[in-house]
């Protein structure tokens, strides 16, 4: 049997994406007049290999009838607007997740930010530099890290839980956790949006938690656990893999389309896997979903560049940011907010000129 995946490519900006789209000559990204493409790289899947070709969209209609069907599927959800069901977020604009780790732990930030007044500081701060989402987390999951019980997580991310909406009522509110009784007690506290680095594997009882109220959630893809996932991580296809993982996941596990997806950088893959999955993000678009990545300050930045202190990965995080920017991604999950969001300013300026 063979499957077949459709990856939009070869992209315009600005006025001339409008320009093609008006010839119809290209179509727009996800709705986005402000990107389109003209191409395709069509991936045929069997068994035993994996085949790809680039086309031109005319090229489409002299192919076979299954492999027409199966792009026009694929197309229909590439080029489709998608919903705003995110509070304070509209998929059409790039968005910034603002970390804030709660940890004593975490590979980058570890300890600065839990006093309580630190942390909404901190808050207010990557606020005012441009997020539009805060991701709040009480556990690290950087590899090689140990579980933490829920009553110390808990207690780390409280605080900034149960006081958010009275301090930013009209930002959205990221809980990063893989414990059920974390995500009630957030739900509980107003949180708009679960991002579970396991995929909801973690812990049995988390998917039934977010399904009951139907609330916005992560699919996160990560290859093991925290502790192990960068021992020889391996894949067939870690693009398709990723893929079918997806696919897979939204049909069997989520009784609602709240879904944004994350092929999870650094999460049990190599350099090479890594830079696969940032090169080929488009093919994610037919899906149907909007995407969320998290670049910032990984290591694979270190493995290029040579700089192994995390402090010093700003340029490649931006690197990664603009280039997956140009790919139509809609979410960014970063550390230094401030610069990332001059550098989206700039970069879209530039592209619609």
């Amino acid at each position: 049997m063979i499957k077949y995946y459709t990856r939009a490519c070869n992209f315009y900006y600005g006025k001339q994406a409008y320009l093609l789209i008006a010839k119809k000559q290209a179509l727009p990204l996800c709705g986005n007049k402000n990107i389109a493409f003209d191409k395709l790289e069509i991936y045929s899947r069997t068994s035993k290999r994996v085949k790809s070709k680039i086309i031109s969209l005319k090229q489409v209609k002299n192919l076979k009838k299954d492999i027409q069907n199966s792009i026009k599927l694929d197309l229909k959800k590439i080029t489709s607007k998608r919903k705003n069901f995110l509070k304070n977020v509209n998929f059409l604009s790039p968005s910034i997740m603002g970390i804030l780790n709660l940890t004593p732990d975490s590979f980058s930030d570890g300890g600065k930010f839990n006093k309580k007044d630190i942390s909404f500081k901190h808050i207010s701060k990557m606020i005012n530099s441009g997020a539009n989402i805060i991701d709040v987390g009480g556990e690290s999951t950087r590899p090689g890290s140990k579980t933490v019980n829920v009553k110390e997580e808990w207690k780390r991310v409280s605080y900034v839980i149960k006081n958010f909406i009275k301090k930013h009522p009209k930002i959205c509110l990221s809980l990063d956790t893989r414990k059920s009784s974390i995500i009630s007690k957030g739900i509980k506290n107003g949180v708009n949006l679960i991002n579970d680095v396991s995929g909801f594997n973690y812990d049995k009882e988390s998917l039934s938690k977010v399904n009951d109220v139907k609330i916005s959630k992560v699919l996160h893809h990560m290859q093991g656990s925290p502790n192990t996932m960068q021992i020889n991580p391996k894949y067939k296809n870690v693009l398709l893999d990723i893929y079918d993982f997806f696919e897979k996941n939204i049909k069997q596990k989520f009784k609602d389309k709240k879904v944004i997806l994350d092929p999870g950088i650094g999460f049990g893959k190599t350099l090479k896997h890594n830079l696969t999955l940032i090169s080929k993000i488009s093919l994610f678009h037919s899906l149907g979903f909007p995407i969320l990545i998290g670049t910032s300050r990984k290591r694979f930045i270190s493995e290029i560049s040579g700089k192994y202190d995390s402090n010093e990965r700003i340029g490649g995080t931006l690197a990664s940011v603009l280039f997956l920017l140009s790919q139509g991604v809609q979410i960014f999950r970063v550390h230094n907010v401030s610069e990332v969001k001059q550098g989206i300013l700039v970069f879209e300026k530039l592209m619609r000129n």
